[in-house]
């Protein structure tokens, strides 16, 4: 009996070790579900901890073949000036001087948070920092205007982002870039060799990403590449790559940051992150860009996908966000008009001023030597 009972427990000795390595099996799975699971939501967790979801506005995207972009009343984007369509992207403007062309959206966007992603290609023959003048992303109120900004209207209102590919003469060009031990308070500046460095106040190489506020009232400084109206910027080496040029351009919680892609790494470098940026529901999306009057780019448009961002906000921040944003404004920043100098003719130009001015007078003193003496002559005739 004794013996009996004793193989009776050990039987259920080994079926509760069973079930104990059963049990500890199930939890360990349990456990690495569990860990899965968490690694998951956080990589669907941005950089401010709001959850992107990958939620394709495709009404306010442009992507091949652009069957939206047209003159027909399906379309949802409209071309203007010498942009036209081709099977692999949009070419705003060719390599020509003096052009300018866009894309604009038809449906005005009333996202409160979003992501735009562009992909984008600058090319051309024109020499190094003598082509340009670039290329911006606009989310205004007004759309289809020609003009000087990028080609588009000034005095905008909304945000411009801006691709400048040309330094104007009012400033002077240098390659000197600071060591991590110079670093001044300015804008990051990102290399394509993914080198980073800071630029000092008087440094900006080019091309250069920059973005702007406009109230309707302030003008963008062509003289200064629009320096006193910018919120921030990055240098971004983006003309002639072999490979694919990205921006990205997030507004979340009043914050607008702009990222680039531009090594060919697939990796987002930050460019500028600015907080407190109130821009109105209901603008529209825009794409232009100009050529210069010395030489031109192929700007190439190959896609824009918009995203709807899911932002978990609380009590407090709803509160704050209640109020109707009626004109875009940046908190402790004035928008205003900046007065831009007249800084009068160049050598060159009033040299050609003082040439032709002496040329006219020598042709007009000529045309009066000549009717004076066919005066003269006709006067001599009639008295004989």
């Amino acid at each position: 009996m004794a013996a009996t009972m004793t193989k009776k427990d050990l039987l259920l000795n080994r079926v509760f070790v069973s079930d104990m390595i059963g049990c500890r099996s199930m939890i360990s799975q349990l456990r690495w579900c569990f860990v899965f699971v968490l690694v998951t939501v956080s990589l669907c967790r941005g950089d401010e901890g709001y959850e992107l979801e990958e939620f394709l506005k495709r009404e306010y995207s442009l992507t091949k073949p652009y069957q939206g972009l047209g003159s027909s009343s399906s379309s949802h984007w409209d071309l203007m000036g010498t942009a036209m369509i081709t099977t692999d992207h949009v070419r705003l403007t060719p390599d020509l001087q003096s052009r300018q062309g866009a894309v604009w959206s038809r449906i005005p966007c009333y996202l409160r948070d979003w992501e735009l992603h562009i992909h984008f290609k600058i090319h051309g023959q024109g020499k190094k920092n003598l082509n340009g003048d670039g290329m911006a992303l606009w989310y205004t109120k007004e759309r289809m205007q020609i003009g000087p900004v990028f080609g588009n209207m000034d005095f905008f209102t909304g945000l411009g982002v801006f691709l400048d590919t040309r330094r104007r003469r009012g400033i002077p060009l240098t390659h000197r870039y600071l060591t991590s031990d110079q670093t001044q308070p300015n804008p990051i500046c990102i290399l394509a060799s993914n080198k980073r460095c800071t630029t000092s106040p008087h440094t900006r190489v080019f091309p250069y990403v920059s973005a702007m506020v406009g109230n309707g009232s302030v003008k963008y400084d062509h003289e200064r590449d629009g320096r006193p109206t910018e919120l921030g910027g990055c240098t971004a080496i983006v003309r002639n790559l072999n490979h694919d040029t990205f921006l990205m351009v997030r507004y979340v919680r009043r914050r607008l940051t702009v990222m680039i892609n531009i090594e060919g790494k697939q990796e987002w470098r930050d460019c500028l992150d600015m907080p407190g940026v109130r821009l109105p529901q209901g603008y529209f999306f825009g794409v232009s860009s100009l050529t210069g009057d010395l030489s031109g780019n192929n700007h190439d448009l190959i896609s824009l996908k918009l995203y709807q961002l899911t932002v978990q906000r609380s009590e407090k921040e709803e509160e704050e966000e209640q109020e109707e944003i009626t004109i875009p404004s940046v908190d402790n920043m004035e928008l205003r008009s900046v007065e831009v100098q007249d800084e009068g003719m160049s050598g060159l130009t009033l040299f050609f001023t003082i040439l032709f001015s002496l040329l006219g007078c020598f042709l007009l003193a000529v045309i009066g030597i000549v009717l004076y003496s066919r005066w003269k002559e006709n006067s001599r005739k009639r008295f004989y």
